[in-house]
């Protein structure tokens, strides 16, 4: 064990975050929204060193899309959070499914390297093992 604690595991999964607004789509065939945030930033919840990455969320819309202010303004919350990068995609991949309902998203958040190490990480929707 190398000082790593379940409450460095679960760090910002549950923390209180600003809303995600949605506003209705207006076409009922499938197209997909491709998002890009290439200077999200998040805290290490062990070493409380910065983490830079740069997120991609792709997604079809069922019945609404994500306002982008509103997601704009949720991701800048995690630049003073403590959260593992695995947990970040998932976080921000669990809220964003459950404000707009696609009929499918995935997350992927390439992290800058740090000590020579790169982390990409990507989850989907829908969930291959139920909700997280």
């Amino acid at each position: 064990m190398t000082g790593y604690t379940d409450d460095h595991a679960r760090a910002g999964t549950d923390a209180a975050l600003p809303a995600l607004e949605t506003w209705p789509s207006q076409y009922a065939e499938d197209y997909e929204i491709v998002i890009s945030i290439p200077e999200f930033t998040s805290i290490c919840p062990k070493t409380g060193l910065p983490d830079f990455a740069t997120l991609t969320i792709t997604y079809v819309p069922h019945r609404h899309c994500v306002e982008l202010k509103s997601l704009k303004e949720y991701l800048l919350a995690y630049r003073n959070l403590g959260i593992f990068n695995e947990n970040v995609v998932n976080r921000v991949l669990r809220d964003l499914v459950r404000a707009v309902e696609p009929r499918r998203m995935a997350v992927k958040g390439v992290f800058t390297a740090r000590g020579g190490i790169q982390t990409t990480v990507g989850a989907e929707y829908p969930f291959a093992h139920g909700n997280p």
